[in-house]
């Protein structure tokens, strides 16, 4: 009977661990709630000290301390680690605060990163400078880039969009106020289309006028044609929609302009450089610009090279300016370098943000990230052609970090646009190039589709 019993726990133990192993790698959410949260909660609070020795991330005690000690105890005075707040668990991992010792800076943490991440027991650690003296500590319990769920609280606004999933748990969010231009590079299925797609989306939803250049004949934009306030399918209509955006963006710098021009004694509130300074009632609704493969507005053929010029100039002017009159570049591409001829670089150097999406090539991650994050070509060049839609991103900060987008079909992306196409703002200089959009037929109507929140 005794045996019995044995082989009958036996059999319950190793069916215990084999519906953790497969949690684990299917469930990878339910089982850092169930399993990986309490144990790494262990693991950190009983191994905290030695982890942090180990590290060399403690200091000397201060000196009445170590009197202290030796009164009372008269042991030996150790080194003290930093001081740990209050865990904090999450869904996706743990988060806490170090006050850091006189003489550490956030750069001693987040060096030990990965000692920390092996000692605990965690995907990975991350680390963030909150104020002086004080790091957070993000701890990730498993692969969160692998089946992308957005947070259920997004940090959204007025031309801030929530695009992507980072790596630390925490959403992606394309500003536009703060980051006002973006180079998007990737290569074929390497998901930059799927990242336009959810930020275009995401824009619909909001008073912004968004245009788009595909030279592709239209294949990419066309689909979302009743949201658009103007459309370019090739090289000829874009150099018609360039100048008018120009001129555009002239006419809004002469509006800043009378604006300031106004008598002395003025309140310094009503002053202004940009549109956003204007009052409500007078500032003209924003512009956002998608360019689906910009090589295509440079690769023209010789007899073609004045116009080819133009636009380039066009577009250098719009990146250079747009900003203060509320015109916003998202540039996306395979490669943009110096081959595609004069104007690129000079263009490139003018697109604050960068995507790196998976590439073919060294070269091309360079392109995108190598004059203002050399460590993160590195990166993106380890994008694995399994994991469409993950990326590396970037800013002139020198700062990145890896994302990844959600799932969102063409059909999904495509109602959302016609279910806000009386959002497009009227902006007179871009009748002219406002799609045709046909009628839809009564029966094909339906409810709108959401974006599906996992990426497999």
């Amino acid at each position: 009977m005794t045996d019995l019993v044995t082989w009958a726990e036996l059999g319950g133990s190793l069916a215990a661990i084999g519906g953790a192993a497969y949690a684990r790698h299917a469930h990878p959410a339910a089982y850092w709630s169930t399993v990986g949260l309490p144990l790494s909660v262990v693991r950190l609070l009983a191994s905290y000290s030695s982890t942090m020795d180990a590290c060399g991330l403690t200091v000397e005690p201060f000196r009445w301390r170590a009197l202290a000690v030796r009164a009372a105890t008269r042991r030996e005075v150790r080194p003290v680690p930093p001081r740990r707040g209050v865990i904090r668990p999450t869904t996706t991992g743990l988060r806490m605060r170090l006050r850091l010792a006189p003489g550490q800076e956030p750069a001693d943490v987040a060096a030990s990163a990965e000692r920390l991440r092996h000692a605990w027991g965690v995907h990975a650690v991350h680390v963030r400078d909150v104020k002086p003296g004080v790091v957070e500590l993000r701890l990730v319990g498993f692969d969160v880039l692998r089946k992308v769920r957005m947070p259920r609280r997004l940090d959204g606004g007025p031309l801030r969009i929530p695009v992507a999933l980072r790596e630390d748990a925490t959403a992606f969010v394309r500003d536009y106020q703060a980051v006002p231009h973006e180079l998007v590079l990737g290569a074929t299925l390497s998901g930059k289309s799927m990242y336009l797609r959810n930020l275009l989306t995401g824009l619909a939803a909001q008073p912004v006028a968004l245009v788009g250049i595909d030279c592709k004949r239209g294949v990419e934009l066309a689909p979302f044609a009743p949201r658009l306030s103007a459309l370019a399918t090739d090289p000829d209509q874009a150099a018609e929609l360039l100048p008018a955006l120009v001129k555009e963006m002239e006419d809004r710098y002469d509006l800043i302009k009378a604006r300031q021009g106004i008598a002395p004694g003025t309140p310094e509130e009503l002053i202004t450089s940009d549109v956003w300074g204007l009052p409500k009632d007078e500032r003209p609704a924003p512009i956002v610009l998608f360019i689906d493969e910009v090589a295509e507005l440079f690769l023209v053929a010789t007899r073609k090279e004045e116009r080819r010029d133009e636009m380039v100039t066009q577009l250098i002017r719009l990146a250079q300016l747009g900003r203060a009159a509320g015109i916003y570049l998202e540039v996306c591409g395979q490669r943009f370098g110096a081959e595609l001829g004069k104007g690129a670089t000079m263009l490139r150097a003018q697109l604050t943000g960068r995507v790196c999406h998976r590439v073919n090539d060294e070269a091309s991650s360079k392109m995108a990230l190598g004059d203002i994050a050399p460590e993160a070509v590195g990166a993106a060049c380890a994008i694995a052609a399994e994991l469409p839609g993950l990326a590396v991103v970037g800013d002139t900060s020198g700062g990145w970090s890896r994302i990844r987008t959600p799932y969102l079909s063409l059909a999904d992306a495509a109602a959302t646009c016609r279910a806000t196409a009386d959002l497009a703002p009227d902006v007179p200089a871009l009748r002219p190039f406002r799609p045709y959009v046909p009628p839809m037929p009564v029966e094909a109507s339906g409810p709108i589709a959401t974006a599906r929140p996992v990426t497999e």
